[in-house]
């Protein structure tokens, strides 16, 4: 664009979005046509010099997208607009509700759906609408029997995005966390619970979030783990956990010795998925929502503007 008509664009955005002048009026301003004015609005939007960002809780972030779709070799990104004063209950129930969107209107409708629980999960199934699928099976990808009231909300949560799929749920009704690694091998060598997790491994779409390693961790919350058992888990390096497994900033296991005291799908089974949908959102899910990204534990990420600003911001893949 040649300085005298890149001035005109200024001057020509200016008149239109800061003055609300129709195009007649500022053609007559500037002494140019109005369809000289219509192109050098559009060259002014092509030039970066007008941004046009749409606020609505509902919009999505294209660019930020495309940006995490390449940084982290995602198939899909979705990212909801959030500031820096929004809440956390905000923000979790903006991408809650921008994820049972992306599924509902994922096509061919999933099969077999392996779903996680926690926080996160809940919310998406209270968003997501009657109908949103076709007869889905809905399975349990980790066990969810706790000390707590958790467990029945883990319970909850599957059978409501199965009644509203009008599709069947098989839960996985054991702990997500065993005291010792040979009670764990003897209840998954259980026939019952084996063809759980065989179907829970057939899962064509998997969803799920995951938890923060702080005091918040539903897995403290559920009684799993003790705040010393956490403590410990930092200390060696623990961002977060996915599906029950604590992992670092590389997408590693951390503890050895839990993940075999841990029952559910192993992360390379989310690793070798079609489609493993990760909703991860919140300032103190940055760190782990950056550790799925980019190990390869989801092929799509559903989460907020400013996660995905930090993880943009984190360096190179």
């Amino acid at each position: 664009m040649f300085n005298a008509d890149l001035t005109l664009a200024v001057q020509a955005s200016e008149l239109y979005y800061n003055s609300n002048m129709t195009q007649d009026d500022i053609g007559a301003e500037l002494g140019i046509s109005r369809w000289k004015v219509g192109r050098l609005l559009t060259a002014a939007r092509d030039a970066g010099i007008v941004r046009i960002t749409i606020v609505h809780p509902r919009a999505r972030q294209n660019e930020l997208e495309q940006m995490l779709r390449e940084r982290f070799g995602l198939a899909e990104a979705v990212v909801v607009p959030a500031t820096r004063g929004d809440g956390y209950d905000e923000v979790q129930e903006r991408v809650a509700g921008a994820a049972a969107t992306y599924l509902s209107l994922l096509k061919p409708t999933p099969r077999i759906l392996g779903l996680s629980w926690g926080r996160t999960l809940d919310r998406i199934a209270e968003a997501l609408p009657d109908g949103w699928a076709d007869g889905t099976q809905i399975v349990q990808i980790n066990g969810g029997v706790s000390l707590t009231s958790r467990s029945e909300n883990a319970s909850q949560t599957a059978m409501t995005m199965a009644r509203k799929s009008g599709g069947s749920i098989t839960l996985l009704p054991t702990p997500a966390i065993l005291e010792r690694a040979e009670t764990r091998a003897l209840i998954q060598d259980d026939r019952t619970i084996a063809g759980v997790l065989d179907l829970a491994a057939s899962a064509n779409v998997f969803l799920f979030s995951a938890g923060p390693a702080d005091d918040t961790s539903v897995l403290l919350e559920s009684g799993y783990i003790s705040p010393g058992d956490l403590n410990r888990l930092i200390a060696h390096g623990a961002v977060g956990d996915v599906v029950g497994r604590f992992i670092d900033a590389d997408g590693k296991i951390v503890d050895p010795g839990l993940d075999a005291r841990t029952l559910g799908v192993e992360h390379e089974q989310l690793r070798k998925a079609a489609i493993s949908i990760a909703v991860i959102a919140g300032a103190s899910k940055q760190a782990i929502a950056a550790a799925v990204a980019a190990s390869g534990l989801c092929t799509v990420l559903v989460t907020d503007e400013q996660t995905a600003l930090a993880l943009l911001a984190g360096g190179e893949k």
